[in-house]
């Protein structure tokens, strides 16, 4: 019965040696867990929250292709011509059911499964993966779009083409799990390897840590070819020593920062539009208000990140080092590589 916590997975930066591994596409998107008995069907997310209201075109399917008793993980995306559409996701978190089923017409998602963790009367929990993925092929063999089976390989040098070939499509990397490894709820059990790269972007200002009087997180700024200055993203990963020093560090570049800054008329446009800013009420956290303290552009520092999504960063940076040698005109999205897309029915039909 649902609630249950998934199978987590530890960073890697390197693809792991095929030593009784199953390798598997990583999949950006809404990690699910697909609780079905009879006419009834729930889906969990990672935390443990219900998804169901958000993704109603997703209920029939899995009623009419899922065993009628069965648990199953996996993660909801939502595919487009340009690859997997993760800004799509977020869009349906939201309040109004109108605007939910409006989404579910336009951008309708799909649900891949990876793990069957129940059927029938049988907790598969404890079974070896190499156990649970055969019987998972078995009870799915039938399914049809907008539900899929994973691709799976234990050949490395597929994972590898994997990898490399599939990011274009929206894919994180590669997942890799022992074929012995039982399904361990809440725990780092499986290993990932994600894309990583490094790119030099502006600081263009900061939040404050929720603690109070540290920094909190440096917001970042690429410019286009038109030379705007576009928030792509943040790097917040500090110690509080690290932090207590970012104060000071940037308090130079706060003295008469809004004049002039390429931000600076965002607070305006916030009466209009929730939309990519740093100042932007979050999503995920209704009624939160995301201040931020603007610095005049001429900071630069490094960051490693695994994904460029659209114009963003897929996920939070990290920190590498600041690079007083660089001109902030220089940080450009020209520096960054840009996968080539693949069509998304390769990734689907891959085995």
């Amino acid at each position: 019965m649902p609630p249950l916590k998934p199978m987590l997975a530890k960073l890697a930066r390197g693809l792991p040696a095929p030593d009784g591994l199953v390798y598997e596409p990583k999949w950006d998107g809404f990690r699910c867990i697909v609780f079905r008995d009879g006419p009834e069907v729930e889906l969990g997310s990672r935390n443990e929250r219900p998804l169901t209201r958000y993704f109603p075109e997703l209920l029939d399917e899995l009623r009419d292709q899922l065993p009628e008793r069965c648990v199953v993980d996996g993660e909801i995306v939502i595919a487009t011509d340009h690859g997997l559409d993760f800004e799509a996701l977020l869009q349906r978190i939201h309040p109004a059911d109108s605007r939910v089923r409006l989404l579910a017409e336009q951008t309708p998602a799909s649900f891949v499964a990876f793990d069957l963790i129940a059927v029938g009367d049988d907790d598969l929990r404890a079974l070896p993966f190499v156990e649970r993925r055969a019987r998972l092929e078995r009870a799915l063999a039938g399914v049809r779009p907008p539900v899929h089976v994973t691709p799976a390989t234990r050949d490395r040098a597929v994972a590898a083409d994997w990898f490399e070939r599939f990011e274009g499509a929206g894919l994180d990397g590669v997942v890799a799990k022992h074929v012995d490894l039982l399904y361990r709820e809440n725990e780092r059990a499986m290993i990932k390897v994600k894309h990583e790269r490094t790119a030099d972007c502006v600081v263009g200002g900061f939040r404050w840590h929720k603690s109070g009087g540290v920094i909190g997180s440096l917001l970042l700024g690429l410019y286009d070819e038109a030379g705007t200055l576009h928030h792509v993203g943040v790097t917040a990963a500090f110690s509080m020593a690290r932090r207590r020093e970012l104060v000071g560090e940037l308090e130079p570049y706060r003295k008469d920062a809004l004049e002039g800054h390429p931000w600076a008329g965002w607070a305006e446009a916030m009466q209009a539009s929730a939309g990519r800013m740093p100042g932007a009420q979050s999503r995920w956290n209704a009624g939160k208000q995301l201040e931020w303290e603007p610095l005049r552009p001429e900071l630069v520092c490094e960051v490693a990140f695994d994904h460029l999504q659209g114009d963003r960063f897929r996920h939070a940076t990290q920190f590498v080092r600041w690079r007083p040698d660089r001109d902030p005109r220089d940080c450009t999205y020209g520096q960054l590589d840009t996968a080539v897309p693949e069509v998304l029915s390769e990734v689907f039909g891959a085995r």
